[in-house]
């Protein structure tokens, strides 16, 4: 199947094509257009199902062997509805697609509802399930996020089955590593944006650059990098140093492939650093073509919904208690609500000149506990 022309024949191809000047996601572009934070992107918990137990997982905690029934998608579209500024729709889990169901009743309604109303749309998924799974979902979604952090069939099975009680043989996960990476390729070749997110961890930092031409050789259109945290199964690993992190980057930068869009997000370097290192690095990542730093958009202009409860949560994996629930509420009603809290207020910083949004809730508590970001500003030199 050549799912290109289904895509292109939906209402958003006419919107610019997803790029490095173009990332629907960032909140600085609503900040930029509305003078403040607007709810722009909501994501959407849809299963607490998955088979495996990565274990970097940052919502390995929820994760269960059943469900309960979900809230009616005529409700969840209707909430949808009741967005002024909505712009994305991001689909999570669990792996979302585990359910063949889920996939018919809520995935599919879901980016169908994005296709009518012009937004762009995204999948975290795996992609270790069969073809035919994601061919029923690829002729509506804009990109399908997958992580890769592996070198080989050993590192995939010892990662994606760390925290599993019963990890599966050698001869199951190398099955599911080659399905994996022949979905992507398929998929890719197909016509879809794959965009492959590594960590940048205790175990990938010294192969970041091999992580990186193994996803151009997928066919990725974009490699998202990304700090570990610790989150969930993540809190028990260790942890690097930000030199041992910014090493890494500065790696990548180096000797990434120029044709495809390098993005990084939730890094803990900013323009108002102190230390000149920092300022440096994050100078480098501004002006070096092809790579954009993105400012996370949770709590900024997304919110995370689990469709089971109704319950809002400021991003699926934080310990912030739930703040709102759309069975009674509406999203723009909470995320005024949220926006008003102290802990939002806490990293509502921006400086127009270096494009940035601040740290969000777990980068100021790992590294900026005792910080004020409200209080400084991106330095001349940076």
């Amino acid at each position: 199947m050549n799912i290109n022309a289904d895509r292109l024949a939906a209402p958003s191809a006419g919107l610019p094509e997803l790029s490095p000047e173009y990332d629907p996601w960032d909140p600085i572009r609503s900040l930029r257009r509305y003078g403040r934070h607007v709810l722009t992107s909501v994501e959407f918990t849809v299963s607490n199902l998955c088979n495996m137990r990565c274990e970097h997982c940052a919502v390995g905690y929820t994760l269960a062997m059943s469900e309960p029934e979900k809230l009616p998608i005529d409700l969840i579209l209707k909430r949808l509805d009741e967005v002024e500024h909505l712009e994305t729709i991001s689909i999570t889990g669990g792996e979302p697609s585990f359910s063949e169901k889920t996939v018919r009743e809520y995935i599919v309604p879901l980016l169908k509802y994005a296709r009518s109303r012009n937004l762009r749309s995204q999948l975290n998924s795996n992609l270790t399930l069969d073809y035919g799974r994601y061919e029923m979902i690829a002729p509506w979604l804009d990109v399908m996020h997958i992580s890769y952090n592996y070198t080989s069939v050993e590192e995939f099975h010892r990662i994606t089955f760390g925290a599993s009680p019963h990890p599966p043989s050698r001869e199951t996960a190398a099955r599911l590593y080659e399905r994996m990476v022949d979905n992507a390729q398929r998929l890719a070749k197909g016509g879809l944006f794959v965009s492959a997110e590594s960590m940048i961890n205790y175990r990938t930092h010294r192969d970041i650059v091999r992580i990186h031409r193994d996803i151009v050789e997928m066919g990725c259109r974009r490699h998202e990098v990304h700090p570990m945290y610790p989150s969930a199964f993540a809190a028990s690993l260790p942890m690097l140093s930000r030199a041992e992190m910014a090493a890494a980057i500065e790696q990548l930068i180096e000797h990434r492939d120029p044709n495809v869009w390098m993005l990084f997000g939730t890094l803990p370097f900013y323009r108002c650093s102190p230390d000149p290192e920092e300022r440096r690095l994050a100078r480098r990542l501004a002006e070096t073509k092809g790579v954009t730093v993105r400012n996370d958009p949770d709590g900024r202009n997304r919110l995370n919904v689990n469709v089971f409860t109704g319950d809002v949560f400021v991003t699926d994996f934080a310990d912030v208690p739930a703040f709102g629930n759309i069975r009674e509420e509406r999203l723009d009603d909470i995320f005024a609500k949220w926006l008003d809290g102290p802990l939002a207020r806490s990293v509502n910083c921006h400086c127009p000149e270096a494009g940035c949004c601040g740290p969000n809730l777990l980068v100021k508590s790992m590294y900026y506990a005792d910080v004020d970001f409200t209080t400084r500003r991106a330095l001349a030199d940076a």
